[in-house]
C-alpha cells in the first residue's frame, strides 16, 4: 500500500487536497503496521491518521474514545462522506447493539468507536468476538487519559494495556492533544508499544486569540462581549453545575440563545441541548468541564472562560474547542488568584500525596500564566516543549505595552490606604477607598481618614493593575479564603517610610499588526451575503438529513465557496471540504446558488485566484431579465405549473423548488394552502410545537410519517 492512494481518498472521501502536520507519515507508518503515537492539536486532524488506514486495511478498525456524545457526531460524518462506521455505546438499545454485531460480523463496517469498558468488560466478551474477525487496526482517542501524570486520568484506560497481549501483530495508534513529555513516556510504557513510533506536531493554533482580563464585574464583561457576537457559536465554561444552570438563566433573560450543558442533566435533556447547539439552533453552551471533551463541531468562534481551568491542558484542550475550521477565533478567561485558593481544594487526591503534588503544581502554572506579561502562546507551546523563537502577534499581550514607570507615590498611597484601614478588607474595597468612592458599602469612619479619594485621579481599572503588581512584587499579599484581605509585608514599610522606590508596569494597547493565515485573510475578502445564501442551502440538507449544518459543509469550506465562486464541478473539486460524495449529493443545489448569485452581481469564476492571484472580472449576465432563481420558480408556479414540473422543467430537486416557493410565504406572494393541503396545516403546527422542535424538519417528518413531505413542514414553519 502506498501513500499515493492515500492521497486519493483524502481527496475523494473527505474533500482535502493535501496532508496536514504529521498527518501523511502517522498514515503511512500505520499502513507499514507500525505502533504510532500522534500528538495532534485539537482542530489538527487526529482521526484521520486512523480512518485512513481504514478504508485501505483489510479488515476492522476499532476506535476505542471514552467521548459517548463524541461518537455519533464522528460517525454521521464519516457516513456523509461514503464511510461505512457504526458505534457501541450505553445510549443504545439491546436491538441497535445486537444490529451493529451484525454489521461487524458481514464486514459491511470499517470503523467501530466504542468506550473502553466495553472493550474489556468482564469475561472478556467482547475481546473474544474481535478475536473471531479481521481486526486490522487498533486506535486509542484521548490516550493521555491512561497517564496518572495527565491532568485527565482514567482507571478503565489501564486496561488498554492488555489490547497488545490479545493481538500482537495488530498495530495500535494512540492520539492525544494534550500531553507533556512525562505523559507521552507514561502512554507508551502503560500501552506496551515501546518501539512506537512518535509523531509530534505543532501545538500552536494560529487562528485563536488568546485574551486574559480581570475577573471583576465579569458577568456586565460577558454580556458587553457577547453583544458583539450574536450571530456567532461559542462555549462558555463553568466550574460548577449551579453556576451554568444560573448563567445560562440569566443570558436567556438577556435575549441571548443560551443552555446549560452538563453531567447533573437527565440524558435527554443533554442530548437534545447538545443538538440543538451542533446544529446552530442555540448559539451558546454554557458548560462545565465535563462538554468540552465531548463536542465536535467545526465552527465555534469564541471559548470564555468564567472560571479559571485546574491546569494548561485543560485549558488548552476547551479553548482548542474554538475555530476547528481554522477561522479566527478568540479564547477569553476572565482570571482571579481567588479562583487559585478555591481550586487547590479540588487539587487534593485522597491517600495520593504525590499525585496532589502534581495537581497543585499545574494549578500554580495555570495562575502563572494568567498573570503573565509576555506572549502566552509561547507560554502555552513551551509547556507542552515546543519552542516558538518570535513572539505571536496574536494574544492580548503581544498587543499590549508594558512600560516601567516610578510608581513609588502610587505605591504609597495603596500601602496606606491597606493600613488606616486596618488590614481587614478586600481589593474592591480598598480602590473605591482611594478613589472617593460615595458608596454606602464606604464605611462613615473611614471618610474621615485623609488618605480617602487621594487616587480619585487613577481609573479603577488601573488601580487593579497597580494592586496586582504590588502583590507580585511581595509589597502586598493577598489572604486565602472564601474573602481574601490584603494586609501589608515585610517589605511595605521600607515603602511608607519612603526609603524604598518602587517601579509599577503602565500598559498601552498596541495597534494589531498580526500575521493572518491564508484562511483567515479569506475571510476578509469572501462574498458575505453569498455566504449567508449558501448557509440557507446548506440549511435545508441539515435538517432533511437531521445532522449538524457542518456536516455538510463546514463554514471554512462555505467561505472559500464566497471566495473562489466555482462555475462547474470541475471547479467545485478544487474547493477544500468537496469530495466526490458530497459533490454528488450537494453539489448542484451550491453551484446553483453560486451561479445565480454571480448572474445577479455580473461576477465570474475566481478559482484561479487559489493559485496565482488575479483581480475579480466582470461578465455578461445570463439571464438579462435579472431575475433570481426564487423568482423563475416563483413565476413558473404562478404560471400554473406545478412543483415536480417546474423540478423537471428547471433541471432542479423538488426539494429545491419547494425552498425556492417557501421564501414568498411570508411576504403573501405565495399563500400556504398553495402548498400545503388545508387538512394538513394543523397537525403539521401540532406537530411543530408538541415536539417543541424549533426548526429542525427531520424530528417533524418521523412524528408524521411518510404523508408529509419536508417541504409542506418547511412551508408550515415559515407561518410560524
Amino acid at each position: 500500500m502506498n501513500i499515493a492512494r492515500a492521497k486519493e481518498i483524502l481527496k475523494s472521501q473527505f474533500g482535502y487536497d493535501s496532508f496536514r502536520m504529521n498527518q501523511e507519515q502517522a498514515i503511512d507508518a500505520v499502513l507499514q503496521k507500525k505502533d504510532c503515537v500522534v500528538l495532534m492539536p485539537t482542530g489538527g486532524g487526529k482521526s484521520l491518521c486512523y480512518q485512513i488506514p481504514a478504508l485501505m486495511l483489510d479488515g476492522l478498525t476499532v476506535v476505542i474514545s471514552p467521548l459517548i456524545a463524541l461518537m455519533k457526531d464522528q460517525v454521521d460524518a464519516l457516513k456523509n462522506n461514503g464511510v461505512e462506521a457504526a458505534f457501541l455505546n450505553s445510549t443504545q438499545t439491546g436491538r441497535e447493539q445486537t444490529e451493529v454485531f451484525q454489521a461487524v460480523r458481514s464486514g459491511k463496517l470499517k470503523l467501530l468507536y466504542v468506550a473502553p469498558e466495553r472493550l474489556l468488560q468482564s469475561g472478556d466478551q467482547f475481546i473474544d468476538f474481535l478475536k473471531s474477525i479481521n481486526v486490522s487496526l487498533f486506535a486509542i482517542d484521548e490516550a493521555h487519559c491512561i497517564s496518572s501524570w495527565g491532568h485527565d486520568f482514567r482507571p478503565e484506560y489501564i486496561q488498554l494495556g492488555r489490547l497488545k497481549r490479545y493481538f500482537p501483530d495488530v498495530p495500535l495508534i494512540a492520539l492525544t492533544a494534550t500531553a507533556d513529555k512525562l505523559v507521552r513516556n507514561d502512554i507508551v510504557e502503560r500501552l506496551a508499544i515501546r518501539n512506537a513510533a512518535l509523531f509530534v506536531s505543532s501545538f500552536n493554533r494560529p487562528n485563536i486569540f488568546y485574551k486574559i482580563e480581570p475577573k471583576r464585574n465579569s458577568y456586565a464583561r460577558l454580556l458587553e462581549y457577547l453583544e458583539s457576537r450574536r450571530a456567532e457559536s461559542g462555549i462558555v465554561y463553568c466550574l460548577s453545575r449551579n453556576s451554568a444552570d444560573s448563567l445560562a438563566a440569566d443570558l436567556r433573560d438577556e435575549g441571548f440563545d443560551a443552555l446549560a450543558y452538563h453531567a447533573g442533566l437527565d440524558k435527554e435533556m443533554r442530548d437534545k441541548h447538545q443538538e440543538l447547539f451542533l446544529k446552530d439552533e442555540v448559539k451558546i453552551i454554557v458548560a462545565t468541564i465535563a462538554f468540552g471533551m465531548g463536542i465536535d463541531k467545526s465552527n465555534v468562534r469564541f471559548v470564555v472562560h468564567m472560571d479559571l481551568p485546574k491546569n494548561i491542558e485543560s485549558y488548552y484542550q476547551e479553548t482548542g474547542r474554538a475555530g476547528r475550521d481554522g477561522l479566527e477565533s478568540e479564547a477569553l478567561l476572565f482570571f482571579s488568584w481567588g479562583d487559585i485558593n478555591k481550586l487547590k481544594g479540588f487539587a487534593e487526591v485522597e491517600g495520593n500525596k504525590s499525585q496532589t503534588e502534581i495537581m497543585l503544581k499545574k494549578l500554580n502554572t495555570m495562575g502563572a500564566f494568567g498573570d503573565l506579561k509576555t506572549c502566552r502562546r509561547k507560554f502555552l507551546l513551551n509547556y507542552f516543549s515546543e519552542e516558538l523563537t518570535e513572539d505571536c502577534g496574536h494574544c492580548d499581550n503581544c498587543n499590549t505595552t508594558f512600560e516601567k514607570f516610578d510608581g513609588t507615590i502610587i505605591a504609597q498611597k495603596a500601602l496606606s490606604a491597606v493600613y488606616r484601614t486596618g488590614q481587614r478588607f478586600g481589593l474592591s474595597y480598598l480602590i473605591d477607598f482611594l478613589r472617593g468612592s460615595q458608596a454606602k458599602t464606604i464605611r462613615d469612619e473611614h471618610k474621615n481618614l485623609k488618605t480617602y479619594g487621594v487616587g480619585a485621579d487613577v481609573s479603577k481599572n488601573n488601580w487593579f493593575d497597580y494592586f496586582k503588581d504590588l502583590i507580585e512584587q511581595g509589597y502586598l499579599k493577598q489572604t486565602e479564603g472564601t474573602y481574601p484581605t490584603i494586609v501589608l509585608t515585610e517589605k511595605s514599610m521600607d515603602v511608607l517610610r519612603g526609603t524604598e522606590r518602587v517601579e509599577l508596569f503602565k500598559v498601552t494597547i498596541k495597534e494589531d499588526k498580526r500575521e493572518k493565515s491564508l484562511v483567515s485573510k479569506l475571510e476578509h475578502e469572501y462574498l458575505k451575503d453569498l455566504f449567508d445564501e449558501l448557509r440557507q442551502v446548506r440549511t435545508v440538507f441539515a435538517r432533511e438529513e437531521n445532522v449538524p449544518p457542518y456536516v455538510i459543509f463546514s463554514d471554512a469550506t462555505l467561505i472559500e465557496m464566497a471566495t473562489f465562486l466555482p462555475q462547474s464541478e470541475d471547479e467545485m473539486r478544487k474547493i477544500s471540504g468537496v469530495g466526490d460524495l458530497k459533490l454528488q449529493k450537494y453539489g448542484a443545489d451550491f453551484l446553483e446558488a453560486i451561479t445565480d448569485y454571480c448572474d445577479r452581481n455580473n461576477l465570474t469564476s475566481r478559482i484561479n485566484l487559489k493559485t496565482p492571484k488575479r483581480e475579480i472580472k466582470t461578465r455578461t449576465k445570463r439571464d438579462q431579465s435579472g431575475q433570481t432563481t426564487y423568482d423563475v420558480s416563483l413565476d413558473m408556479f404562478k404560471s400554473g405549473l406545478s412543483i415536480p414540473e417546474i423540478a423537471e422543467s428547471r433541471g432542479i430537486a423538488i426539494s429545491t423548488v419547494e425552498t425556492h416557493l417557501v421564501r414568498f410565504i411570508p411576504s403573501g406572494e405565495v399563500a400556504l394552502d398553495d402548498l400545503v393541503h388545508v387538512n394538513k396545516i394543523e397537525a403539521i403546527r401540532n406537530a411543530i410545537i408538541r415536539l417543541n422542535a424549533g426548526f429542525a424538519v427531520a424530528p417533524v417528518k418521523e412524528s408524521l410519517g411518510e404523508a408529509y413531505s419536508y417541504g409542506e413542514i418547511r412551508a408550515v414553519l415559515a407561518t410560524m
